[in-house]
């Protein structure tokens, strides 16, 4: 084998190393020839060559991927520079096969080979772990020499472990084909010649040209537009997911592929830069995709390489390894990773933008369908406003401006633009977004504090039809930040927890657009109680105004809910709020947490909880503002976080809490009672199998708690389970419970210390994450306990399923529980280990008339709930009740204890070593699992 210089169909563009350093041919003809013997047979040549190329590749990678760790800016350097080491590669082993394994005697036309690049191999573009697209074009039939060939050109690629894509086919077969396959024909756009036959690939290239790509131009873009649309809709249909794919997500480097492929395939384009001539965009819009495409392939260059394999996601635990490799440092109140997201959602903005001025431009030209259709349907049925703002007009089915040049005399038209597009259900021009982004400037404080721009802007915002869509093109065009700076801070924030599935602003604009639907009766069967409470009187500009800045015042040192309603306090006159509509705007945004956290974190049966919530809300007023504004925040954090579970606590919450605002001091006294007897009556009407004097009984034997802390139907099923029970029996009664979203889990046995515990390990034994319990101890000595729990997917176990949980809690229920064996249940996640979640331990005798409440706020972990009751019970506390609360990688656990002779813990010094043990205990299971996991 001797050494052959590459020819300048490899140039790829400059590199990040030196080619002779990324690939030396000598180098490899040496080694090559060190490695064989004299009168080398066909299969010793093979593995000494296999043996030199494997060797090449494998340093060749290293020195890219060293090039690029050391200085990450030079990413298109860097992905030039993997295809280039791919296409020497690939051109010296095919030479060596024809050459050296299978040299032609005298070539056919049936021995025509040409070896093409095709997909992102083609256009120049791979990552560290990318496939490699090849393409086989042989002459119209095959033949034994061609199947060689590729053949052992495969072989020696998989020996390297390169992961390859291949077809072979002829050039007819590539016509064929690609007229009913649009990926094949995507392929086929993007396909370079490698080595081989040259003339072979032209001809393939001219043909797809002349007979396809030149006749096809429209019927290509909706392929790929429709293609897009599935795309975005399989990775969560939304450029701000927090745990984006960078390659197929929303506003990820398909976008940018589909629109680079659309070009060429009407223009004949070689790079996005020339739609510049084209005038397609602007040098500031060519620019801005530039950045955006070099910080999405830095970003998937650096995936690929800490994830040591082809991973398109970015994880919670990758985007902390990136940041920190990217140089990105903590700032007051944000993590480096936090504000490398913040980057990465503000080029996935500007992909977006792009993306829609150029498709636009398409309708324009009559390569793309217009929207304008359907705008003339709407109009026809009567149900689009005919333009009438002055200074509109239509441009091709959308708004436009009709003279830019006296447009902007009056600033505030900018903002007049999203309240005409709204009330006339148009799309906005791109043109007329180009001009929006271009006199930004012109919104200054003086516009931020005119009366009649911000009466514009509560038009927008109070729309009668869903504000989602003018706030949102508001946000990505920068309106909404420079009009209300205070906003800019929060927009594309990353929230960097497994609790949020949007940035900050997004979940703003989710919120606003739930409270909408809500307005128009959209979620009534869903949403009853919230329904009904803005059917009443209730002030839609506070209720919108403070969704809008609940969340303003996240990525502050301060606290976000105090910080946020001071912010609140500046802008609510600026928009004309009055001085009570401001009050009541400052203290939900204070306060927005506080009905979530009661209801989740607190046992709502307690009276105590209820009557200190209501002395914090206290008017009939706020808590229906608050019950609404709670309702679509927690909906709006993402698809899976609002479930029946959280709907019936804060329906209790919310009923309890107006009872007790409604009731009059006198009557309050005696409310507890009331309710207690209220419970035996509808108790009593289940026991039909029961004579009066056993009903007597058995209503007897039950405390207070008992009656108040679950519904009718959990109360029957414990007495059931609680009669007649030997020393040493477990009764168990484990269903569906279908308003809670939950299984409800139920059991009784005698009492003795480390009876919580032992059920709690049973149950996470048997796969289950415990939702909430409670724990009863009748006047004869049995102790009830009822928990609700779900399975890993955050789902109730269906009745498929739970003669097999029966059967795995009865097994645990009868050994005793090792904290090794839930470590080994349910390893932990590794991208959880990303997540810095501090342990804060409260012990509280304030909140609860009769027991001293234990908080602890940590990180989640397998086996958490069962290493804290088991120290609690170690304590000598009995454990009465507890309250589970999940947020993603963060866990609420608030037990609901007394000492041994039935008291409160007021003591100092117990108090300290209580809250000393379980720290230990937390500390322990944490390291117990990370090791288990590692």
């Amino acid at each position: 084998m001797t050494s052959k210089k590459t020819s300048k169909k490899q140039d790829v563009g400059a590199l990040i190393c030196a080619p002779t350093d990324i690939f030396d041919p000598e180098k490899l003809a040496k080694t090559y020839a060190a490695n064989l013997p004299d009168d080398a047979s066909a299969s010793q040549k093979k593995s000494a060559f296999g043996a030199a190329i494997k060797e090449a590749w494998t340093k060749g990678h290293a020195l890219i991927s060293d090039a690029f760790l050391h200085d990450p800016q030079q990413t298109r350097q860097t992905i030039r520079s993997y295809t280039y080491l791919s296409q020497v590669i690939l051109k010296t082993t095919m030479e060596f096969v024809q050459d050296e394994l299978y040299p032609r005697v005298g070539q056919t036309k049936s021995e025509q080979l040409a070896l093409m690049f095709v997909g992102g191999s083609g256009r120049s573009e791979m990552a560290p772990h990318s496939d490699i697209d090849l393409l086989f074009v042989r002459a119209y039939k095959s033949t034994a020499w061609v199947e060689n060939v590729i053949e052992t050109i495969l072989h020696f690629l998989w020996d390297m472990h390169v992961k390859v894509g291949y077809a072979v086919r002829d050039v007819d077969d590539c016509i064929n084909m690609a007229r009913g396959d649009y990926t094949i024909r995507t392929n086929l756009l993007e396909a370079r010649f490698v080595c081989g036959d040259e003339a072979l690939a032209t001809t393939l290239e001219e043909r797809l040209w002349n007979e396809l790509f030149a006749k096809t131009g429209p019927e290509f873009v909706e392929a790929k537009l429709d293609e897009r649309a599935v795309r975005h809709k399989k990775n969560g249909g939304s450029r701000y997911m927090v745990e984006p794919n960078v390659k197929e997500g929303k506003g990820g480097l398909r976008d940018m592929q589909t629109l680079y492929w659309i070009a060429k395939y009407l223009y004949g384009t070689k790079s996005v830069n020339e739609l510049v001539k084209k005038k397609v965009f602007t040098r500031t819009e060519h620019k801005a995709f530039s950045q955006a495409e070099a910080f999405l392939w830095m970003t998937r260059c650096m995936l690929h390489l800490k994830a040591g394999r082809a991973s398109e996601k970015l994880t919670f635990d990758m985007q902390v390894e990136i940041a920190s490799a990217l140089g990105y440092e903590d700032q007051a109140g944000r993590r480096g990773v936090e504000v490398f997201m913040q980057d990465y959602f503000k080029h996935a903005v500007h992909v977006g933008e792009l993306t829609r001025v150029f498709l636009t431009q398409l309708e324009d030209e009559h390569v793309k369908q217009s929207p304008s259709i359907g705008t003339r349907l709407r109009r026809v049925f009567g149900f689009e406003q005919d333009i009438t703002g002055p200074g509109f007009q239509s441009q091709n089915g959308r708004l436009g401006i009709a003279d830019p040049k006296t447009f902007f005399d009056d600033p505030v038209n900018i903002l007049r633009v999203f309240e005409e597009a709204l009330r006339t259900e148009l799309l906005i021009h791109p043109e007329t977004m180009r001009l929006l982004t271009s006199k930004i400037s012109l919104i200054d404080e003086t516009v931020q504090n005119d009366p009649v721009a911000n009466q514009v802007f509560l038009n927008v915002l109070l729309g009668t039809e869903n504000p989602e869509r003018g706030l949102r093109r508001m946000n990505e065009l920068g309106v909404l930040g420079a009009f209300m700076p205070e906003f800019a801070n929060i927009v594309a924030m990353m929230q960097f927890n497994m609790y949020h599935s949007y940035t900050v602003d997004e979940h703003t604009i989710q919120c606003l657009s739930i409270l909408s639907q809500i307005e128009r009766g959209e979620l009534t069967e869903d949403l009853p109680v919230v329904s009904s409470i803005l059917e009443g009187s209730v002030d839609r500009k506070v209720l919108y105004v403070a969704l809008l800045l609940h969340d303003i015042g996240k990525g502050r040192p301060e606290d976000h809910s105090v910080i946020g309603a001071q912010l609140a306090a500046q802008i609510c006159p600026r928009l004309g709020l009055s001085q009570d509509q401001t009050d009541t705007v400052v203290w939900l945004v204070r306060n927005h947490l506080l009905m979530s956290d009661v209801a989740q974190k607190r046992d709502i049966s307690d009276i105590r909880t209820v009557r200190t919530f209501a002395e914090e809300v206290r008017t009939v007023k706020n808590l229906k503002l608050l019950t609404v504004l709670t309702v679509c925040d927690i909906r709006g954090v993402g698809p899976d976080v609002w479930n029946n579970w959280k709907a019936v606590l804060l329906r209790e919450l919310y009923a309890h809490t107006l009872d007790e605002l409604l009731e009059g001091t006198d009557t309050k006294a005696g409310a507890r009672e009331a309710r207690v007897e209220m419970a035996k009556k509808d108790f009593k009407k289940r026991l039909r199998d029961m004579t009066p004097d056993e009903i007597e009984v058995e209503l007897g034997r039950h405390y207070a708690p008992f009656w108040l802390g679950c519904d009718a139907k959990t109360q029957v099923i414990l007495s059931r389970l609680s009669r007649n029970l030997d020393e040493d029996q477990v009764t168990h009664d484990i269903q569906m419970d279908k308003s809670r979203d939950a299984t409800r889990a139920c059991f009784a046995m005698a009492d003795h210390p480390g009876i919580f515990s032992r059920m709690t390990g049973a149950l996470a034994l048997a796969g289950a994450n415990i939702k909430d319990a409670r724990t009863y101890t009748s006047a004869d000595g049995v102790a009830t306990s009822v928990f609700w729990i779900q399975d890993n997917e955050g789902q109730p176990f269906e009745k498929a399923r739970l003669g097999r949980l029966r059967k795995l809690v009865d097994q645990a229920l009868k050994n005793p529980v090792k904290t090794e064996d839930l470590k080994k249940k349910d390893l932990a996640k590794r991208k959880s280990q990303a997540f810095n979640v501090p342990t804060v331990i409260n012990i509280d005798n304030d909140s609860s008339e009769t027991f001293t409440l234990i908080e602890v706020d940590t990180k989640d972990r397998p086996g958490l709930l069962h290493d804290l009751s088991r120290t609690i019970t170690s304590l000598n506390l009995s454990i009465y009740s507890a309250i589970i609360a999940t947020y993603g990688s963060q866990a609420v656990d608030t037990f609901y204890v007394r000492n041994l002779i039935g008291l409160k813990v007021y003591d100092e010094d117990r108090c300290a070593r209580i809250e000393r043990k379980l720290r230990e205990a937390v500390e322990n299971s944490e390291a117990m699992a990370q090791d288990t996991a590692a």
